[in-house]
């Protein structure tokens, strides 16, 4: 999976690219209403995390006191119409800012266009974790070092980025038949995951990689593997102004960022996001995001993914692994902690 030169029309064509994506972001801000900025409390070293949602009510409370732990600063939120009480939760955070859009998430790059607006004008500068409320970074030595240790020992050793395999969790029996307090973890719920297997494949131009395979393709792609889901992530970055991710945080640009991540197995420094879809919610928000079309390019090829999650179904298999620590994340060769060590407590 190595790197493999550039013409200089493909070099040309990628900035272009690049610059476009910014000009979008660039326009998207007037679809933004600002209804908490507090923006001012960011300053030099403020590590950043940028998220768009609807409706997480459930998942808020435990979001942010992992990320709280790991010592993220400020978080950048942007509610796409939400109305579970998620709004208020969220006016109520001393280190939240928080605009509102009711505009379409797949118009704007489910996103994306809104999230890289803020970056542009906030994260120059910064380190910056671009992260879904269903996601949890971990990463080595999560436990005793915070994200100021890992970002000053990425600063120490040249890397701008970090990647990470997004992990999905679930719960042993029926989707629908557990239950969940907002306020607890909820990897109490979803203890269960696939160690295996995951394919990786490095793709040009932008050498983006491209990581497949766990529970859902096993569960609901085995017949179209090349639609399961894409798998890895850079959700850290030193952020710059000429910066732009283009499919979610699957892929960036410019391109050397894709290289800081080369996958299950590999030997960059990397870390697991874990991913809490599974939660008893997700058989009723299938429902409702099956009918709103807004998370895929072309809904209308996923209407049997939507219809298996309704279902309710038993995800675990006998060769599920129950999850316990980063250290057997490691072991299973899903993350990498890559020569870092922890070197202040929390």
């Amino acid at each position: 999976m190595e790197d493999q030169p550039l013409t200089l029309v493909q070099r040309y064509k990628l900035r272009l690219k690049r610059k476009r994506l910014l000009w979008r972001s660039f326009l998207s801000r007037h679809q933004l209403a600002p209804i908490a900025n507090k923006t001012q409390q960011i300053t030099p070293g403020t590590i950043l995390a940028f998220t768009t949602l609807r409706n997480e009510i459930d998942r808020l409370p435990w979001f942010f006191q992992h990320y709280r732990a790991l010592g993220v600063d400020h978080f950048l939120i942007v509610d796409n119409g939400s109305d579970d009480g998620s709004v208020p939760f969220l006016l109520e955070q001393p280190d939240v800012s928080l605009w509102q859009t009711t505009a379409s998430y797949r118009a704007s790059r489910f996103g994306l266009d809104w999230l890289t607006w803020l970056q542009w004008r906030y994260g120059h500068g910064h380190w910056t974790l671009m992260i879904d409320a269903d996601e949890l970074l971990v990463y080595a030595h999560h436990d005793t070092g915070t994200l100021h240790d890992l970002t000053a020992w990425l600063d120490a050793n040249g890397q701008k980025a970090f990647g990470a395999l997004m992990l999905d969790l679930y719960p042993k029996g029926p989707l629908d038949a557990q239950s969940h307090d907002p306020k607890s973890d909820p990897t109490s719920v979803l203890g269960w995951f696939d160690p295996s297997p995951y394919r990786a494949q490095r793709q040009m131009p932008m050498g983006n990689l491209w990581v497949q395979g766990g529970v859902r393709e096993r569960m609901f792609f085995s017949e179209q593997r090349r639609k399961s889901p894409t798998l890895n992530k850079i959700p850290l970055v030193r952020w710059s102004r000429r910066m732009a991710y283009v499919n979610s945080c699957h892929s960036a640009l410019p391109r050397s960022l894709n290289f800081a991540y080369d996958g299950p197995d590999g030997q960059a420094p990397s870390g697991v996001l874990l991913h809490t879809k599974f939660l008893p919610e997700v058989v009723e928000k299938s429902r409702i995001e099956k009918q709103r079309r807004q998370h895929f390019h072309d809904p209308d090829q996923f209407g049997t993914y939507y219809d298996g999650i309704i279902n309710g179904p038993d995800l675990w298999s006998p060769e599920s692994v129950e999850l316990r620590d980063w250290q057997q994340l490691q072991e299973l060769g899903l993350m990498n902690a890559g020569g870092f060590q922890a070197t202040t407590g929390k």
